[in-house]
């Protein structure tokens, strides 16, 4: 199925930075064996609530419009093959709302697997 990511969360990959997941291959405490990742990824920092939000849409792959025409998106969040980048604290930042009324955003970090979008051709 061709998903595309909701317009209404574009925001969220505006200050996406592109990175590369890798790992080697391991054996976890189970016996199993794990592949090795080299992956490309988008990180995002973001706020918990938002993070709240575009939650139901992970593990879920997703076309992108814009900048990144041509690719798509996976939201990590519990896929315990990439554990090492699951969703975690992004600090947080104190502040006092005009009406002087202070408060503190939490922020999220958190990883997209960023993928080229192949499309299949009909040989003529």
């Amino acid at each position: 199925m061709k998903r595309m990511w909701p317009d209404e969360f574009d925001y969220v990959l505006d200050g996406a930075e592109e990175v590369m997941l890798e790992a080697p291959a391991t054996v976890n405490e189970d016996g199993v064996e794990l592949d090795a990742i080299h992956r490309p990824a988008l990180k995002v920092r973001l706020s918990q609530q938002d993070f709240e939000r575009i939650w139901p849409l992970a593990e879920a792959r997703y076309r992108l419009d814009g900048r990144f025409a041509g690719k798509a998106i996976t939201l990590i969040t519990n896929n315990p093959h990439y554990h090492a980048w699951h969703p975690a604290d992004g600090g947080s930042v104190e502040d006092v709302s005009d009406s002087g009324v202070a408060y503190t955003t939490k922020y999220v970090v958190a990883h997209f697997l960023f993928d080229d979008v192949r499309e299949a051709a009909v040989a003529a």
